[in-house]
């Protein structure tokens, strides 16, 4: 009997697919192999596949597979019953098995066909058995079993050296040790391959920040990073992770460890319940090119774990800033942010000038409309407001004054003639003033910083900036002496939010 099917009824089946590089939501796949392994023996077959988009050279000269192979090959939907009867009901065992089978999952599901095999990842079965080695893609594979390579990085060649593999390990290790492993590692199908099943293990479901990280190339790593001295900032008293040297703690008071230096941030991210929202991810990695993308690469996760969500919505904010992961989309630093300031001029009129945040108290000024991420936002946006209320985009400084005359806008109706005495200065700022009420900035009403309490922490803020948040005398008074960070405006909207929520401490 093969080795150990008679815990596999169904039989094998060794899957390999090659691609585009394009994602599973578009037919990417350019070819098929599948070794079939039952008491019936071994079958193999494999098929080219048309896929909807050119193959890019780079992947033409790693695969030899180019687009004038598959120009008359099938459409995956021509093939999909056969795919689907050479795969139903065997186990599904796959190098790096997300990408196969996430791939051919979308393509059943284009072609209206639902499969949900057991799936067996091969990186993670070789981890498993071969513990004491840090490698295990198909190469390291090869090179440590002495497999033997006849058509590499093509679809069947690639299904058969896993097979080799299969019948290695079986000559090297009892049944019951390979039995043992498979059941358990087929009973964590969505892990990625290269996550230690540990670090979930560990993780808590409570209110949190995670962190994902891949490896960085060894000429990226930043030069002396290993010697780098891990750095406070505003977060914590001691802050649980500088820029290249992450840290993780597994509780707020918890012990932490340095992560390594060549660690690459891919992605941070928030939840009430770490672990649940963390698994959320690996759930759906067939469905969501992110997802997808994430499960391949990530290596390790870190988590921070907060008082609840207020200091997780705002540990995030910090962190996407500071570490720039690479999946993250938004919370990225912002050098430009502008607001319009409403003041009055010589003589008593009321105008509009445009002030950087880094040259006000944004957090204490009472005079202030709006935050803009660019000057070009900010003039957009009131231009939209001059629009829709009939306001004199000369007098608000967007056009030069026309010379004795009415401005292009009254004469399209849309001004009511501040510009030439129709409209009084002073009725023409009262609608200013009423069209930017919705814009104003919150200003901040105490005299100094104040705590926000949140379980046993209390977030430390100043003028709508946030020191970091203690849980001890210590900590507070650390933070209170370490000074004001700049404005950020995701921090803002953030504690505007919380200030309405949260019980106020006077310090």
């Amino acid at each position: 009997m093969t080795p150990t099917l008679r815990y596999l009824p169904g039989g094998l089946a060794f899957v390999d697919i090659e691609t585009t590089g394009g994602p599973a939501q578009r037919e990417s796949i350019t070819e098929i192999g599948i070794v079939q392994v039952d008491e019936g023996g071994v079958r193999e077959w494999s098929t080219l596949v048309r896929p909807e988009a050119r193959i890019p050279d780079y992947i033409q000269r790693l695969t030899g597979i180019d687009d004038a192979m598959v120009a008359d090959a099938p459409r995956f939907a021509d093939i999909a019953d056969e795919v689907f009867d050479r795969l139903d009901g065997r186990l599904f065992i796959a190098h790096n098995a997300r990408f196969d089978h996430g791939h051919l999952r979308a393509a059943f599901r284009r072609a209206g066909l639902d499969i949900r095999p057991q799936v067996l990842c091969t990186v993670k079965l070789s981890r498993r058995l071969f513990a004491d080695h840090r490698r295990h893609s198909l190469d390291h594979l090869i090179e440590r079993q002495g497999l033997v390579v006849a058509d590499r990085h093509r679809a069947l060649g690639d299904a058969h050296l896993l097979w080799q593999f299969w019948q290695k390990i079986h000559e090297r290790f009892p049944p019951g040790r390979i039995e043992a492993a498979v059941r358990e590692l087929i009973g964590h199908p969505s892990l990625p391959p290269h996550l230690d099943p540990e670090q979930i293990a560990e993780l808590p479901d409570t209110p949190g920040v995670y962190l994902f990280y891949g490896e960085r190339s060894a000429e990226s790593a930043p030069p002396g990073a290993a010697d780098a001295p891990a750095a406070g900032a505003a977060g914590t008293a001691m802050d649980p992770l500088d820029t290249g040297r992450a840290r993780a703690r597994t509780s707020t008071s918890g012990s932490e460890r340095s992560a390594a230096p060549r660690d690459l941030p891919l992605y941070i991210g928030k939840s009430t319940r770490l672990r649940s929202r963390v698994l959320s991810h690996f759930a759906a990695d067939h469905s969501s090119d992110r997802e997808l993308s994430l499960s391949q690469q990530v290596r390790r996760i870190e988590w921070i774990e907060t008082a609840g969500e207020i200091g997780a919505l705002l540990k995030e904010a910090e962190l996407v800033k500071r570490l720039q992961p690479t999946h993250n989309r938004q919370l990225r630093r912002n050098r430009e942010l502008c607001a319009w300031r409403l003041a009055t001029d010589m003589v008593g009129d009321w105008r509009l000038e445009l002030v950087q945040a880094a040259d006000l108290d944004f957090g204490r000024r009472d005079d202030l409309y709006g935050f803009f991420r660019t000057r070009r936002e900010a003039t957009n946006r009131l231009r939209a407001l001059a629009r829709d209320h009939a306001l004199c985009p000369p007098l608000l400084g967007l056009e030069k004054p026309p010379q004795g005359a009415r401005c292009f806008d009254f004469q399209l109706k849309r001004c009511r003639g501040a510009c030439h005495g129709g409209e009084s200065p002073q009725a023409h700022a009262l609608r200013l003033i009423e069209a930017l009420h919705a814009l104003k900035v919150e200003h901040w009403a105490w005299p100094g910083p104040i705590g926000l309490r949140e379980g046993e922490a209390i977030h430390i803020v100043d003028g709508w900036r946030w020191l970091g948040t203690a849980t001890d005398e210590r900590m507070l008074a650390e933070l209170l002496d370490s000074g004001r960070p700049a404005f950020d405006l995701d921090i803002y909207k953030i504690l505007v939010k919380a200030a309405k929520r949260l019980p106020v401490v006077r310090l």
